[in-house]
């Protein structure tokens, strides 16, 4: 079975195995304690925070830990919110958002927030301008994700942050870097980002560990209170080993950014032009997304029938994103880049690794081809 669900969770490295089993199995004390166990354990998530702030280019006070992604963007946007409710409550963000951003929105609005949905093109990208011109005198945040988790689709992130910074220097941006951190070059200071979240378990880290990062000057209500823990933002005891972890799958992720893109891109563009030659497909993915992510449909067939067919015939891939995957409603993220329903609702997600083959990717066009000639006798009916 060939796994190509990469941008859905990936298999922690071998190297984060060994280390975060080797800090279960001697560090166990609690970081907050001031006796030797404590402080060992204290000193070894100083040195994760400290890599952690050094992968993005930041400073290691900015770094607060979080159990993953869908936390660290409540955190942004809810703490935010609550925070600076006394400045106004409008917020601008977009459609095709991944659901802990689009979800946290949603609850703002049923609270008395005013929300801002700014329209993207067919590519699924937003255009900066627009989103300057939605800015009002009682805007608090804006919220856009990097890349998009189902099809690849790359905001221009630089450019919202500069017109932003320009034009309204007090409004918080947070950006959502779940699937850019590793794939990408990424530089949340040079955005003028205020807030950026990661979730380890994208980069071949450990489930349960994520980042906020904060820059300094911006103050978040926090959403978990108790101990003084994460500088008071995020209280509870710190998992040691999973943040070690997560630092280590990190460092990787940095160093080997340029390689994984080069090498994914390839690949990428091979799976697009299969994808094209396909009659049955429609690619949603454009050349200049992510390198990491191809997003196709298959209009007429319904998709967990298509990727159970590829189940069988050796292949993994998804349907939508991860945490909407079971979920029978059209794509949220398709609907708004102008696709009918039955485009929407027949999405198929492949997203690549850095483990991944032309041999696999030659499996992969394999079984798509095969998937075709079994399921067009049942287009029809479906």
């Amino acid at each position: 079975m060939k796994y190509f669900d990469y941008a859905a969770t990936t298999p922690p490295h071998p190297d984060v195995i060994r280390t975060m089993a080797e800090i279960m199995e001697s560090q166990f004390g609690n970081p907050s304690s001031i006796h030797g166990y404590g402080e060992r354990a204290h000193q070894l998530l100083r040195r994760a925070r400290s890599g952690c702030a050094a992968a993005i280019g930041v400073k290691p006070e900015e770094i607060v830990f979080t159990s993953g992604a869908t936390e660290s963007n409540n955190f942004a946007i809810k703490g935010a919110a609550l925070r600076y409710a006394s400045r106004g409550k409008h917020i601008i963000t977009t459609a095709t958002e991944h659901a802990s951003v689009y979800e946290s929105v949603m609850q703002l609005q049923q609270w008395g927030w005013d929300v801002t949905l700014i329209p993207v093109n067919p590519a699924g990208v937003v255009n900066a301008q627009q989103v300057a011109d939605a800015i009002r005198p009682d805007t608090v945040l804006v919220s856009l994700m990097h890349v998009n988790n189902e099809t690849g689709a790359i905001h221009p992130i630089a450019e919202i942050g500069k017109q932003l910074k320009k034009k309204a220097p007090r409004v918080l941006f947070h950006v959502d870097g779940v699937q850019g951190f590793g794939k990408m070059e990424v530089a949340p200071v040079d955005w003028g980002a205020d807030l950026y979240s990661l979730s380890a378990h994208k980069i071949r880290g450990p489930k349960g560990a994520g980042l906020l990062y904060v820059r300094s000057g911006v103050e978040l209500t926090p959403l978990i209170s108790g101990g003084s823990q994460e500088h008071g933002l995020r209280a509870g005891t710190e998992n040691v080993a999973l943040l070690v972890g997560m630092a280590k799958a990190m460092r990787m992720a940095a160093e080997g950014q340029a390689d994984f893109a080069r090498r994914t891109q390839v690949l990428r563009d091979r799976l697009m032009e299969t994808i094209r030659d396909i009659p049955e497909f429609e690619l949603n993915s454009r050349t200049e997304g992510a390198p990491h992510i191809v997003h196709f449909s298959y209009p007429g067939m319904k998709a967990e029938v298509a990727l159970h067919t590829l189940e069988q015939l050796g292949v993994t891939i998804s349907t939508q994103s991860a945490c909407s995957s079971r979920s029978a409603e059209p794509s949220r993220a398709l609907l708004a880049m102008g696709r009918d329903a039955a485009c929407a609702g027949g999405g198929l997600r492949i997203s690549l690794g850095d483990e991944h083959t032309e041999e696999d990717v030659a499996l992969l066009e394999q079984a798509l081809h095969q998937m075709v000639a079994q399921l067009r006798p049942l287009e029809r009916r479906m």
